[in-house]
């Protein structure tokens, strides 16, 4: 069969023209796609320099949680161009969200843990039941807080052991903070065998507490009878001090009293 020429050049003209048309029609799509992802990526840029700058103006807001509300809100507007640059192309934004949705749905249960620690981080950053260089105990978890990031706590135990502890371990159980009251009682109790000698010992506790100028005079610090027996007493000396000063004060008291009480004896 042979190939008409007429028609051989009629359908390479239509061809053509259908390219042109196609050229011309996504040409502006695609010139239009990247002034808006260009738009787009200096928008978000600006954007989250703006929610970075913004949140600094807040007193006590953690940096950790700046920059993370500063991420969010670039990723949000990058998402938001994403969606335009595609509806440039006349694909349905509304079909490609209910997917985004969908795949994001997935991943959250997939990473439900994660998803959780992050939530918890946010929460230990926003409400600071602790902060860097703070000594804390939550559970079996105690130490000096380094860093607080938004999967994971890391802290430094006494002696010195790396300690990383997930942010929802954290934030689910009570801490107790040994550093931000900035002050600590200590109860240092010793017991005497003769009942007679409990007042000049009780003297002897006291008048060492005062004698030490790390120990706090309000609240004064005071010594009383703990228990009473029929044969011995167990007396407690009870005094405030700075946390800084806590450990060296306690040892040397804790010397000082066991001295008052051999000098009784």
């Amino acid at each position: 069969m042979e190939l008409d020429p007429e028609n051989a050049i009629s359908a390479i003209q239509t061809g053509i023209q259908q390219a042109s048309t196609l050229i011309v029609t996504y040409s502006f799509s695609v010139l239009g796609a990247i002034l808006l992802l260009v738009i787009g990526f200096v928008v978000a840029g600006l954007v989250e320099r703006w929610v970075y700058a913004g949140l600094g103006q807040v007193s006590g807001f953690d940096l950790t949680l700046r920059r993370f509300f500063s991420k969010i809100a670039r990723y949000i507007v990058l998402g938001l161009i994403v969606v335009m640059v595609l509806g440039q192309f006349g694909i349905q934004t509304a079909s490609v969200i209910a997917a985004i949705g969908a795949v994001g749905l997935a991943i959250g249960l997939a990473l439900q843990g994660t998803l959780q620690n992050i939530a918890a981080g946010i929460m230990l950053l926003a409400l600071r039941p602790l902060r860097i260089g703070e000594y804390v105990e939550v559970g079996s978890v105690a130490g000096t807080v380094e860093e607080i990031g938004l999967f994971a706590t890391r802290l430094r135990a006494a002696d010195g052991v790396y300690v990383l502890a997930p942010n929802s371990t954290l934030w689910t159980q009570p801490v107790k903070n040994f550093t931000r009251n900035g002050a600590r009682r200590n109860d240092i109790t010793i017991t005497v065998s003769n009942v007679d000698d409990v007042e000049s010992i009780q003297k002897s506790l006291l008048e060492l507490a005062e004698r030490d100028a790390r120990v706090k005079t309000d609240p004064p610090p005071s010594a009383f009878i703990a228990e009473l027996g029929d044969t011995t007493a167990a007396i407690t000396l009870r005094y405030w001090t700075s946390v800084g000063d806590f450990l060296a004060t306690k040892a040397e008291l804790n010397r000082g009293a066991r001295n008052a009480l051999n000098a009784n004896v």
